[in-house]
């Protein structure tokens, strides 16, 4: 008899600490669920791209990773693909997540507003790089400074053109950096009063839309003489079309400096220079406005980096020079 009691005794003695320990396993889950920080885990940052295969967000990407991995964040990063749902989708998802921090590049600087509403009320603290929104509270803002961008395309393309000409700008008015560029050529073109912008269309800011675009504008205006294409996508596109119609005498200047543009600099084709954003250096300095933030370290609300032109001369010199590519 005292054997049974025993081990019933010793029968209910484990099966309250199994009844103890099911709550603590099941708190301890559901936290990690919820994306609530374990004491010791690395502070997580978000990262919503335009898209990642993008030669100017690999870059981007690249110059994130490289600072974070420095810090110890650890960086979780979604494409979007040019699509405002999936951003907004990947933007609330990293809400439930409830990351230490979001850094968005816009697809569409109005589009987004809601959604870093949705981080704001959950207290993320928000970052853009490259794009800024329109709306919700964002701590920092990174980016080129896209309108001494556009100034220096017009006073290349006006000294190209020898202060005469026509001009069309293949436009894409959705996010504030090109509506920044844009800005910026047209104060810049004020300075050479022979020339005159006779045309501003949508040029859809991929290379397939941006072609069709130009052979439409081709067929218009006989009388083109230069082209302000917002991003190396359009560029490219505007010279396949000018190519084919052996509109060899238009003067094109692109954005980015992608390395195919950069061959089509090199080898003199109408694609004359291009304002060159240095995306590696963005990336880096939007990983260290975030952990500033998170410091508590005053940060400012809007963090330029410089661009400058490359032409010809100034990729055979690079080329030329030790390390050149």
């Amino acid at each position: 008899m005292k054997k049974n009691h025993l081990f019933k005794m010793f029968s209910f003695i484990i099966l309250m600490l199994f009844l103890c320990f099911i709550p603590l396993s099941c708190a301890k889950q559901t936290a990690q669920q919820g994306g609530e920080k374990q004491p010791g885990a690395k502070l997580r940052i978000g990262v919503s791209l335009m898209n990642r295969q993008h030669d100017f967000y690999k870059d981007l990407e690249e110059g994130l990773k490289a600072e974070a991995d420095k810090e110890g964040y650890e960086l979780i990063v979604r494409d979007a693909d040019f699509k405002l749902p999936k951003q907004v989708s990947d933007i609330e998802d990293f809400t439930v997540q409830k990351v230490d921090a979001l850094i968005v590049c816009p697809v569409d600087s109005k589009g987004v507003e809601k959604a870093i509403q949705t981080a704001n009320k959950a207290n993320i603290p928000v970052f853009t790089a490259d794009i800024a929104s329109e709306g919700g509270k964002v701590e920092c803002h990174i980016a080129s400074d896209n309108v001494m961008g556009g100034r220096k395309a017009a006073e290349f393309i006006g000294k190209l053109l020898n202060g005469k000409g026509n001009i069309i700008i293949l436009d894409w008015p959705y996010a504030t950096s090109v509506l920044d560029r844009v800005k910026g050529f047209e104060e810049g073109i004020k300075a050479f009063p022979g020339i005159k912008i006779i045309n501003k269309t949508d040029g859809g800011a991929q290379r397939d839309t941006a072609m069709k675009v130009m052979e439409n504008m081709l067929q218009a205006h006989s009388d083109i003489d230069g082209v302000f294409a917002i991003n190396d996508d359009t560029a490219l596109g505007c010279l396949s079309a000018v190519e084919a119609a052996k509109r060899n005498n238009i003067i094109i200047v692109g954005y980015d400096a992608i390395p195919e543009a950069r061959e089509a600099i090199l080898r003199g084709s109408p694609l004359k220079g291009d304002v060159a954003q240095f995306p590696k250096e963005i990336g880096k300095k939007a990983i260290e406005a975030v952990g500033k933030y998170l410091k508590k370290e005053k940060i400012p609300a809007l963090v330029p980096v410089e661009v400058t032109i490359m032409d010809k001369a100034y990729l055979e010199k690079e080329k030329a020079s030790p390390g050149g590519k």
